[in-house]
């Protein structure tokens, strides 16, 4: 059964959450402030992350960065904070999708079962070509893992998802609205903001010279390609 943990300080929220999330057959745990979240997050190891940003302890943003120094688990930031800087503040720090509020139950509970299948391991005998070297790392699709300089580089599922998407197409571009949609979902072919802050930070994971990336491009205007052989792009 999944687990759920619900982070927001206002209660009416926290109980719709409860009830909606119960009924369909979710675990839930609730958190009203950061700290008892960071405590519930480390006592529990919930599946996905309900979050608000307006929290009464400490900033939402700081929470995500606290959980993102041990764990990949999806977040799902829920929020009054509406404007584009704020919403690339949480993505940044870690966050995998972000709702604002007022909210439809509906759209929420989509976007919480997509973060959840981004997540989800790839079932056995689903991939033949599994690993894909480069100089610089190397991608094993079937679990999920990049190495680079001997070590594992930890992703968030939605850095994964996106890099996995560009791997399987090696070599071919891939539009922004293709990206968005099999990353993010049917709704997401506009939202380019996003593809900007997470090709930003698999670059910075990724790339020797983020500033001139060699195996993560831009095609102008166009989308991303992934080529596992050293190119530059200028962006």
């Amino acid at each position: 059964m999944t687990r759920v943990l619900v982070i927001d300080d206002e209660p009416q929220i926290v109980r719709a959450l409860v009830i909606n999330l119960k009924a369909r057959k979710y675990e839930v745990d609730a958190a009203h402030d950061g700290a008892t979240a960071l405590q519930l997050a480390a006592a529990r190891h919930p599946d996905v992350v309900v979050l608000d940003l307006g929290l009464p302890d400490m900033d939402g943003v700081e929470v995500i960065r606290g959980l993102r120094g041990w764990t990949r688990v999806p977040i799902l930031v829920l929020s009054a904070r509406h404007t584009s800087d704020e919403k690339v503040e949480a993505l940044d720090a870690g966050a995998d999708d972000y709702v604002t509020k007022p909210f439809g139950m509906d759209e929420l509970l989509a976007r919480l079962r997509a973060a959840v299948r981004r997540a989800e391991p790839v079932g056995a005998g689903e991939d033949e070509a599994t690993t894909v070297e480069t100089e610089e790392f190397t991608v094993d699709l079937a679990a999920k893992k990049v190495n680079r300089d001997g070590r594992d580089v930890r992703l968030t599922p939605t850095e994964w998802h996106l890099l996995e998407v560009l791997v399987r197409n090696t070599g071919r571009l891939v539009s922004q609205k293709q990206l968005l949609q099999e990353v993010w979902g049917p709704s997401y072919g506009t939202e380019t903001n996003y593809l900007r802050v997470y090709m930003a930070q698999l670059r910075r994971k990724l790339e020797p010279d983020p500033s001139h990336p060699r195996y993560l491009l831009t095609e102008a205007g166009m989308g991303y390609r992934f080529s596992a052989n050293s190119s530059v792009s200028t962006s």
